[in-house]
């Protein structure tokens, strides 16, 4: 069960994370994209926001689940630092221009916090895992960055609920307000759960945590 959980959680992640290639590939006026105003999609800022946030998010997903194969990150150090250093540059980028758009979110104040709140968590844990590990606290690293992960893959748990709750509601507008939460706080919640049971087993000190 937990292999076919991790090869699930590759599949998706990696598929999802090439979901931005699309962009550049065909008309752009499909997807979460035909929600916007002509205005909005001219606008050269609101742009750079988004091609910032996509881009750099699209290769978080790609290559922040290999960090957490056990085999890559005892074989081959050198690797895992090279691969979690484009992970945390990736993120800040993303991070902060999806703070940025999401001051443009479909759906209104709902959407606009859900999002946020989101960016914040993502860019939050990502450097905090950073500080963690740059100060040797190898524990704390690992936890933060399952919960980084855990809202970065929040891009792909958004894809799995919307259509559903969209067809639920027959509408995007109330589907998209609840998916803006829904794609993360489930998210958080398995990442404590995996977080406590990993930290019981090593029997670790309240300092430790």
């Amino acid at each position: 069960m937990k292999r076919f959980s991790w090869t699930v959680l590759c599949i998706l992640s990696a598929f999802v994370g090439l979901y931005p290639v699309i962009y550049f590939m065909i008309d752009r006026k499909f997807g979460l994209l035909s929600s916007k105003t002509a205005e909005l999609l001219n606008d050269n800022l609101w742009n750079i926001g988004f091609y910032g946030h996509i881009v750099p998010g699209g290769l978080a997903l790609l290559i922040g689940w290999l960090q957490f194969n056990n085999k890559l990150r005892k074989k081959n150090v050198k690797i895992h630092r090279v691969i979690g250093k484009a992970y945390v540059i990736s993120v800040l980028v993303s991070g902060i221009c999806g703070l940025y758009i999401a001051l443009f979110a479909t759906g209104g104040i709902i959407t606009k916090i859900g999002f946020s709140t989101l960016g914040i968590i993502w860019l939050s844990t990502t450097i905090l895992g950073f500080i963690a590990i740059k100060k040797g606290n190898r524990v704390k690293h690992e936890n933060y960055m399952i919960f980084s992960f855990a809202a970065c893959f929040a891009a792909v748990t958004l894809r799995v609920w919307l259509p559903v709750l969209t067809n639920v509601f027959g509408e995007f507008i109330p589907a998209y307000r609840i998916v803006s939460w829904l794609c993360w706080v489930p998210n958080l919640i398995i990442a404590y759960f995996i977080v406590r049971n990993k930290n019981s087993k090593y029997k670790m000190t309240p300092k430790q945590i």
